[in-house]
């Protein structure tokens, strides 16, 4: 060790020393030296919160342990990352693909054209010809998750690379100053602590994830784990099978791993998604009349509807919303509100911790049928609040203007008697709004602009191959078309389908 070429592990996204393509073979080829390079991109964009920023920054300090322990370090630079690999004094590059959007994107296939960058693809999708679309991608990601896994390296050589960045001195730069309560933290270790502890009570986790209050216990609580790589979703598969067996508790959740790899593969396939309808006749929906009074309203928490407000707020104070709240407020901005739906994807990206392109933005589409193959599902905050927050527990957290107002008068408070307010201390329209639009009127108005395009947009499913492919579902767990009159149940297979970890 220390005679073969040097060769720079340029972490990302993938802070783990375990199961990670790039380093085991940097450690059979040559010396490792690792490398994270602070873009300023990520710092600039403004589409990250400071939370999510403190999570990468916990992550890059526990990895800096991990390879310590190994005899190695993790050496900082800050720049542009081309600019920066130029500089290193390696004889090559070695780097794991990731799915990425936008500027992630362009960067990456500009730079995994140099000849001394190798890259590494590990990650159960297919990067064979992105967009072919005509892979068998079930049969792909069943042999990624029972595929043996990376053994990290016992013992590496001392990393040579100067190190020239400084966490502390990229939050002071940068103004990073969290905001957020309750953040779990950041890194491999805390991944494989929560990782046991979900383990040990995943018999909890059926009939846990729709209400917002007992979601915050019983998910995983893994997804901003797997969305900066502290955890491979193999490794979590495979842990948990070895751990538990089989179920109906561990098939719901490796259903949830399933679906993860699969909208990393459409987003890998088309980056489209992040910016555009994937059905061209939604392009453009609702944004010559986005009214962004009622956008500001709905991002601010007082819309007049409890459920939707607390989820708001939730997701501005915490940084993280589960699965059936993600959903209800995206249908609730896009159908109920009228707003485009390009804004709301991104304020949620931009909040949230555990943000994933490939996750977001298909599923904000998925949400608001612009692929023309999904149904108009608006869910009903008011009935959503009765069902999913009965005792009003998360209203009153997050709402606390309503904190004394009883459980019957959650739903609508508009409609609680002047006595009662006054009981109550709160008076509607002053200390909390008034519904800003009628949910019932606006929602069969979106139910029927959706149906005067819905030939249209099955033509264009039905004609154009390439189109369907992207719009189109894996057959693991494929959603039915069909669900209850309410336009607001999704059926077991849909929950599945919509990355709620």
């Amino acid at each position: 060790m220390g005679d073969g070429p040097r060769i720079a592990v340029w972490h990302r996204d993938d802070f783990r020393v375990r199961d990670n393509a790039a380093l085991a073979a940097a450690a059979r080829d040559g010396d490792p030296q690792p490398v994270f390079i602070f873009d300023p991109q990520f710092y600039e964009s403004g589409m990250a919160c400071d939370a999510r920023k403190r999570f990468v920054h916990q992550s890059i300090a526990a990895l800096d342990a991990g390879y310590r322990d190994r005899g190695s370090s993790l050496v900082l630079r800050h720049g542009d990352p081309g600019a920066v690999l130029d500089d290193l004094d390696v004889d090559c590059v070695y780097v794991n693909r990731s799915v990425t959007g936008r500027y992630g994107r362009e960067r990456d296939d500009r730079l995994f054209e140099r000849d001394d960058v190798e890259v590494f693809a590990d990650d159960g999708v297919d990067w064979t010809d992105r967009g072919r679309g005509d892979y068998d991608w079930q049969a792909q990601a069943e042999v990624y998750f029972e595929r043996e896994r990376r053994e990290a390296p016992t013992e590496l050589p001392a990393n040579r690379i100067e190190r020239t960045a400084t966490v502390d001195a990229v939050e002071t730069e940068y103004g990073v100053e969290p905001e957020k309560t309750g953040v779990q933290r950041g890194g491999e270790s805390a991944a494989w602590q929560r990782l046991r502890a979900f383990t040990d009570a995943i018999g909890d986790y059926p009939g846990g994830i729709s209400a917002p209050t007992e979601a915050e216990e019983r998910t995983s609580r893994l997804s901003p784990y797997l969305a900066f790589g502290c955890l491979t979703p193999r490794q979590v598969h495979q842990y948990v099978k070895r751990e538990t067996g089989d179920g109906r508790a561990v098939s719901m959740f490796e259903s949830r791993l399933y679906w993860n790899r699969h909208y990393s593969q459409k987003l890998a396939d088309w980056p489209g998604w992040t910016e555009t309808a994937v059905n061209p006749v939604y392009r453009g929906l609702y944004r010559s009349e986005h009214d962004e009074a009622l956008a500001a309203a709905w991002r601010e928490g007082h819309t007049g509807y409890p459920l939707v407000d607390a989820s708001m707020r939730a997701l501005r104070e915490t940084g993280w919303l589960n699965f059936r709240m993600r959903a209800m407020c995206a249908t609730f901005y896009h159908y109920v509100l009228r707003c485009w739906w390009q804004p709301g994807a991104d304020h949620f990206y931009r909040h949230l911790v555990d943000a994933d392109a490939a996750i977001n933005y298909t599923q904000w589409q998925t949400q608001c049928n612009l692929t023309g193959v999904h149904p108009v599902r608006v869910y009903n905050p008011r009935k959503q609040i009765r069902e999913n927050d009965p005792d009003g527990e998360f209203v009153r957290e997050y709402v606390p203007e309503l904190r004394d107002l009883p459980d019957e008068h959650l739903a609508r408070p508009e409609k609680a008697p002047l006595s009662v307010q006054d009981d109550c201390g709160v008076r509607i329209g002053e200390d909390y709004p008034r519904p800003v639009v009628e949910f019932e009127a606006r929602r069969e108005q979106a139910r029927e602009d959706y149906a005067r395009l819905a030939d249209r947009a099955r033509e264009v499913i039905e004609h154009d191959p390439e189109i369907r492919r992207r719009a189109s579902l894996s057959r693991r767990g494929r959603p039915r078309p069909d669900g209850d009159e309410s336009g607001d149940r999704p059926t077991a297979e849909e929950q599945a389908s919509l990355g709620d970890f």
